[in-house]
C-alpha cells in the first residue's frame, strides 16, 4: 500500500512535468486569503491585516501537497491606496514552488456604500526540484530536469474588486505571463511551461436571518489555460458575531471534495479558523482527507472600523 501511495504521487508530479498547467494552490478558506489571488483586495479591510495559513492536503498519502502562506496588507493614510505582500510555499512530492509578490491597489467610491478597487501584483516564482529524486531507485528521471531546478522567474498579476459591507465580487489573474522553466541546454523540448495563466472569479453576500445570526454564501471559479474548470462553493453561518460554522464543496476533475469550516473570533484583533476536506475524486482510497488552519491578526486603530469583518 505504501508503494501504491507513492506511485500515485509520482504520477501527479510527472503530470505536472509533462505539461499539465501548474496552478496556485487551492484553499478551503479562500475568502480570508483573497490577496493571494487578487491584488485589488489589498487594504480593503481598512486596517492592517496579517493572515497565516497552513494546509496539509491528502493526509496519509506520501508526498501529498503541503502549503504555507503568509500575507500582510493595509491601506495607507490616503485610504484609497492599499499595499500588500504575500508569500506562498507549496510542496508537492519532490517539487517545490515559492511565490513572493507585492500588491498595490487603488480604490474609488462608486455609490453610497460600494467601492471599486483596481490592483496589480508583481514578484517572483521559484521552482525547485528536490535532488533526492535523482537518487530514488523507484523513480526514473531524465537528468535534464537538473536544468530547470532552482529558478526564480518574474511575473505580474492584475485584478478588480467591487464591494460593499454586505457583498463583494472580484475578477483577477494573479500570473499573466506564460513562464517556461525549460532552460535545458541539451535540446530536450519535451517539457513545456509549468506556470500558466489562471483567471479567478469570486463573490459572496451576507444575509441577516435573525438578531444574532447571519448567513454568508461565497464562491470561487477558477479557469486555467490547459486545465479543467474548478468551482468552489462555501456557505457559513455567523452566530453572535463570534462563531462561523459552515461547509464547502469543490467541483474539480482531480481534486473534488466536500468539507466543513469553523472560525472563531477570539477577540476583535484575533481570529482562528479550521477547515477539513474529504475527497470525492479518485484519490479518495489513499487519504484520510485535508486539514487547513488559518490565523488572522488585525490592528484596529479606529473605533469606526467594525469587527468582525465578513470578507
Amino acid at each position: 500500500m505504501k508503494l501504491l501511495k507513492f506511485n500515485v504521487v509520482i504520477f501527479i508530479v510527472l503530470n505536472c512535468w509533462l505539461g499539465v498547467a501548474q496552478q496556485l494552490p487551492q484553499f478551503t478558506q479562500y475568502m480570508y486569503n483573497t490577496i493571494s489571488i487578487n491584488p485589488a483586495y489589498a487594504g480593503s479591510r481598512e486596517t492592517l491585516s496579517v493572515v497565516g495559513l497552513h494546509r496539509s492536503q491528502w493526509v496519509g498519502l506520501e508526498g501529498g501537497p503541503m502549503t504555507q502562506t503568509l500575507s500582510i496588507h493595509t491601506p495607507l493614510r490616503n485610504d484609497r491606496v492599499g499595499l500588500g505582500l504575500s508569500f506562498i510555499n507549496d510542496q508537492l512530492g519532490y517539487e517545490n514552488f515559492t511565490y513572493l509578490y507585492g500588491d498595490f491597489s487603488y480604490t474609488i467610491p462608486v455609490g453610497l456604500v460600494s467601492k471599486l478597487a483596481f490592483g496589480m501584483k508583481a514578484g517572483f516564482t521559484q521552482y525547485r526540484l528536490d535532488q533526492e529524486i535523482f537518487n530514488d531507485p523507484n523513480v526514473n528521471v531524465d537528468p535534464f530536469f537538473n536544468d530547470i531546478s532552482n529558478r526564480w522567474t518574474p511575473n505580474i498579476g492584475i485584478g478588480i474588486y467591487l464591494h460593499s459591507n454586505k457583498w463583494y465580487i472580484g475578477l483577477s489573474s494573479p500570473r499573466i505571463l506564460n513562464n517556461d522553466y525549460n532552460y535545458s541546454t541539451n535540446g530536450n523540448n519535451s517539457y513545456v511551461a509549468l506556470e500558466r495563466v489562471s483567471y479567478y472569479l469570486t463573490g459572496g453576500y451576507v444575509f441577516n436571518i435573525g438578531a444574532t445570526t447571519k448567513f454568508k454564501p461565497a464562491y470561487l471559479l477558477k479557469a486555467t489555460n490547459g486545465a479543467p474548470l474548478s468551482f468552489d462553493m462555501t456557505a457559513n453561518f455567523l452566530f453572535n458575531d463570534v462563531l462561523w460554522l459552515g461547509g464547502s464543496y469543490r467541483i474539480n476533475e482531480s481534486a473534488a471534495a466536500i468539507g466543513g469550516i469553523v472560525d472563531f473570533q477570539v477577540s476583535k484583533k484575533f481570529r482562528i479558523g479550521y477547515a477539513y476536506e474529504y475527497p470525492i475524486s479518485d484519490i479518495r482510497p489513499y487519504t484520510s482527507g485535508t486539514h487547513e488552519v488559518l490565523l488572522m491578526y488585525e490592528v484596529f486603530k479606529s473605533k469606526r472600523i467594525k469587527s468582525p469583518r465578513f470578507f
